[in-house]
């Protein structure tokens, strides 16, 4: 029996490296959260596209709302991870202290949720990404999985949804938008923007001119 354990254990240790390795070239075929949105609302609008073809607008937003020291961390950033632990024990609104890298590693291997088995996965996946990776890769992989709208994840995809453009041709405006309804793109929308939205989209541009692209 112990010997079928030992066995499994290390065809899935194999089958991760292999698709960890597998990544560093290929977008993932679908994610977990991606699943998760086809079965809440009966669709997936998806279009992966390569680095190049995202343009510098909607990259540099996203960065600016997300992660402004993506270039500059090894995967974690640990200024932001200290500064949600203080605010979290001081009972205010709850916050996390992911990077880029860290959201990547959730939403093409894992799921979604806050438990510390899923946080203690995130941490091996974020590290190995790094070194297998590199920043633009994770980055592409980023902006063409993560959930933009209901069903609809990816730059490209959000693109089309909201502004009937491809990414490459968004406005710096208009990627501000796109980036100011995360991490929460279920609940809003550009078109109808809160107070909190405008707000929000009005500090990601001035953000944007601190954000140089590596």
């Amino acid at each position: 029996m112990w010997k079928k354990v030992k066995k499994l254990i290390y065809l899935l240790i194999l089958a991760n490296i292999l698709f960890i390795i597998w990544g560093k070239f290929f977008n993932p075929p679908i994610t977990l959260t991606q699943i998760g949105g086809l079965i809440q609302y009966g669709k997936l609008h998806r279009d992966y596209i390569s680095y190049s073809e995202m343009g510098d607008q909607v990259k540099k937003a996203v960065i600016a709302s997300e992660d402004q020291k993506f270039f500059d961390h090894n995967g974690f950033d640990m200024d932001a991870i200290q500064k949600a632990y203080e605010k979290n024990n001081a009972g205010k609104k709850l916050r996390g202290g992911s990077t880029i890298s860290q959201q990547t590693a959730k939403n093409i291997f894992l799921w979604q949720g806050r438990s510390w088995i899923r946080k203690g996965f995130e941490a091996v996946y974020t590290f190995i990404i790094e070194l297998v990776w590199g920043k633009d890769v994770i980055l592409e992989r980023y902006l063409n999985s993560i959930e933009m709208g209901q069903g609809v994840f990816g730059v490209e995809a959000a693109s089309q949804y909201y502004f009937k453009k491809s990414s490459k041709e968004l406005t710096k405006s208009e990627a501000a938008w796109i980036a100011a309804i995360l991490p929460s793109p279920q609940k809003y929308d550009p078109h109808h923007p809160s107070a909190y939205l405008n707000k929000k989209h009005n500090w990601i541009m001035r953000q944007m001119n601190n954000v140089i692209l590596k």
